[in-house]
């Protein structure tokens, strides 16, 4: 779609509410829906930015147990696993695979900001609310945020007595879940509450090698929270959580082989066939797994100062998790890759924010984080790998028998201190106009270290194979390896400006100006030394849009055109061999339109609608890494290697289009019972899932189906619950085999069609 032809459909949006077709008489209005996407609380009809938000409920009865169910509900959003990492992106950008990335997309818990990617996998439990802020928000939520921020809040006491039990069961998987939550008063002035979330399931892929069923996940989480009302002006909220997800095997299977690589191995080398075909079943023989914990401790405390109100957040969040993948993906023995991560993380925020509804509302505040990193992985080829045989036989080189009995240790340690200073001032100019005017100013020291050795598996350094191991790309400083150690310090100014206008009693609409960055830094898992350190990455977009109540308040329709250029787009891609290589992007463009709102048609039934046009390109992306087969016509690379040339070309996971429909239905069976039914409908249209864009990863368009329909009483209800009805096979993630020829593919592959029974309790 050209320029002019995105810019002419918005101006029609647009216009479309300005002039509002004459509605029959609403009987019954919307629920408003509150957010605090600002930090403050308000409608989300009045917030002048692209959101998505989804309550508390509605979590609970969709299943949305993860940010990956999450991306079926919301435009524009989306999550993947890969074998070594985590990602998330919206409107196309997010951190690729290197443990060294911050995120592109901002994660807050309570306030409290989740950075880092292995925090993306962990399960939701008690939500009061998830809110997707699409588009930079460097004022209020600070830095790395580019691309936009996930805005999670969990649920809080409550005055009165509550008490739930829910749980549910699914055959084709055995999948079971138990949810419990206790609510309530404690003292007059004190209230607690507890949730606990224990989930199980074999898995839906069938490791025909080993006969297990994968992925197999274990997840427990519990978190208390107190509420002290310690005067009329002073609140002191307390939350602590504890949660451990860990999974046996993985979603992967290889989904292509364009050179007959199985025969090969089996000919050649006496090892087991696989099957290369997208069929939910998989063929592995190494021990893969992931093992997670994550602990949370949050102190907020709300002062009331004079007609002000001063918050502080405080918050500790740390985890550590031991992964092993099978990273060849085939039932040959070749290699393993253990890996291992610690984290740690404090901030605090102070911030004063001023009552609102004055002339002018504000709000400032202060930021300080530290945080502590390390990460280690180790390329492993035992004694009894056919690995170095086939190198020796492919290359003509005996040297590769060296390799066997041998590893790759990987020892990498980051730390780095930020503070920042915020506010951001609405000018209420008249009753129907306002502008709103924001900076930022952050400050970050990092320190990085990164080591890479060859060495015996659990042994020493043996320089003996480091021949053999260049031979395999890996780029040494000294004869045993490289010994990196890099500081950086880097400070930016981040502004934002925004202007609304209420052009009816019923139709706002804004135009924005916002800037962000994300920080630099260094790489954890680059072979080579030249791809050690980073560039920062900046942001500037500029966004209009409108938000419009219709039919006496029986409709929404929002509607925003966004156009962000990004300079110095952080990027990973794969080396063709056994690592990522990261680098800069000089410059990329992403633009489009987001349409959503809500319907009540008649008392009970309400439609929720969301519309997405995506257009990504790279401008200037003449250092990127090539793919298997590609030709290299691009710049020549620090490691002295020719590149490939991307510009022009789109991103990893950019669908031009992506359609979001939801109808829910509420009908009174007796006095006392209800049927309750829901369908929700997610399109996305063609795009591809390679980080080196490989034009086999490819995948076609495709639509999914969920559904639910429960029986409700006030205190309890029994659901049926159908994801992925239309039983699609989706890849979410691709890429090339380490090590195999070009056209040998595997792919994380997404669940198939399941159906669930659900109860729940009230006391």
């Amino acid at each position: 779609m050209s320029n002019k032809l995105l810019k002419s459909t918005l101006a029609t949006a647009m216009a479309s509410l300005l002039i509002q077709p004459t509605w029959v008489q609403a009987q019954h209005t919307l629920e408003e829906i509150v957010v605090t996407a600002q930090k403050r609380a308000e409608s989300l009809q009045d917030v002048p930015i692209s959101v998505s938000a989804l309550g508390g409920e509605k979590l609970a009865d969709a299943g949305i147990e993860k940010v990956a169910d999450l991306t079926a509900y919301v435009p524009n959003l989306h999550m993947t696993e890969t074998g070594i990492s985590t990602q998330l992106r919206i409107r196309g950008i997010g951190s690729g695979n290197d443990q060294g990335f911050e995120q592109s997309v901002g994660q807050y818990v309570d306030g409290i900001y989740y950075g880092r990617a292995q925090l993306i996998r962990a399960p939701f439990l008690d939500l009061e609310r998830v809110e997707a802020l699409r588009g930079p928000q460097s004022i209020l939520f600070g830095k790395n945020s580019v691309a936009g921020a996930l805005n999670m809040t969990t649920a809080k006491p409550t005055q009165e007595f509550e008490a739930e039990i829910s749980g549910a069961y699914e055959p084709d998987i055995n999948m079971r879940e138990v949810t419990a939550i206790l609510s309530g008063p404690l003292t007059d002035n004190l209230a607690g509450r507890i949730a606990y979330r224990s989930y199980d399931e074999d898995g839906y892929i069938k490791n025909t090698y080993t006969g297990s069923d994968e992925p197999n996940r274990d997840e427990q989480a519990i978190r208390a929270t107190l509420v002290w009302d310690a005067s009329p002006d002073l609140t002191v909220t307390f939350k602590a959580e504890r949660d451990t997800f860990d999974i046996k095997g993985r979603q992967i299977e290889i989904i292509e082989d364009e050179t007959n690589y199985s025969a090969r191995l089996n000919t050649l080398l006496g090892q087991p066939a696989f099957d290369p075909a997208l069929d939910y079943n998989r063929q592995a023989d190494g021990n893969d797994y992931s093992e997670n914990e994550l602990e949370n401790y949050t102190l907020t405390v709300d002062w009331e100062l004079g007609e002000n109100t001063l918050t502080l957040v405080s918050g500790y969040v740390a985890y550590e998790f031991e992964d092993n993948c099978d990273c060849d993906y085939s039932p040959a023995e070749m290699f393993v890759l253990p890996l291992e991560e610690e984290y740690s993380q404090f901030s605090q925020e102070i911030r004063l924010t001023s009552p609102g509804g004055e002339t002018v509302d504000w709000i400032a505040g202060a930021f300080y984080q530290t945080n502590d990193q390390e990460f280690s992985d180790e390329i492993q080829i035992s004694t009894t790998s056919v690995l170095p045989a086939a190198l020796s036989g492919a290359f003509g080189n005996p040297v590769f028998m060296s390799l066997a009995g041998t590893s790759a240790p990987r020892n990498y340690e980051q730390s780095s201190d930020t503070w920042a200073v915020f506010a951001q001032a609405t000018w209420n100019i008249t009753d129907t106009v306002r502008a709103t005017f924001g900076g930022r100013y952050t400050r970050e020291d990092k320190e990085g270290e990164r080591t890479l050795d060859i060495a015996s598996i659990g042994g020493e350094v043996t320089p003996l194979t480091v021949a053999a191991y260049n031979a395999l790309r890996v780029e040494t400083n000294q004869g045993t390896g490289h010994d990196l150690d890099e500081d950086r310090s880097e400070s930016a100014f981040t502004p934002s400006v925004n202007i609304q206008w209420d052009a009816t009693p019923d139709t706002m609409v804004y135009a924005s100006y916002s800037t962000g960055f994300k920080a630099g830094g260094f790489s954890a898992r680059a072979n080579n030394v030249a791809s050690f350190e980073f560039e920062e990455e900046k942001v500037t977009t500029y966004e209009i849009g409108a938000k419009a109540t219709l039919a006496d308040g029986a409709a929404e329709l929002n509607v925003a055109y966004y156009y962000t250029e990004y300079e110095d787009l952080q990027i990973s891609q794969f080396d063709g061999v056994l690592g990522f290589n990261v680098g800069n992007a000089k410059d990329t463009t992403v633009q489009g339109i987001e349409i959503d709102g809500r319907w009540l048609l008649t008392e009970g039934l309400t439609l929720s609608y969301a519309a997405a046009y995506l257009d990504f390109e790279f401008k200037d992306f003449k250092n990127g890494n090539c793919y298997a087969g590609q030709t290299p016509d691009g710049d020549i690379l620090l490691s002295g290697n020719q590149g490939c040339d991307y510009t022009g070309k789109s991103g990893q996971y950019t669908p031009k289009k992506t359609m979001n429909l939801s109808l829910d239905h509420v009908y009174a069976l007796t006095d006392t019972l209800e049927l309750r039914s829901t369908i929700d409908a997610q399109y996305l249209s063609d795009q591809n899932i390679d980080p080196n864009l490989d034009p086999r990863n490819d995948i076609d368009a495709y639509t999914t189906v969920n559904a639910r329909l429960a029986v409700a009483a006030d205190q309890w209800s029994v659901a049926l619950v159908g994801k992925n009805l239309t039983d699609e096979e989706i890849v979410t993630y691709a890429g090339k085999v380490p090590l195999a020829p070009a056209g040998t593919e595997y792919g994380f592959v997404k669940r198939p069609r399941t159906v669930a029974i659900e109860g729940k309790y009230r006391f």
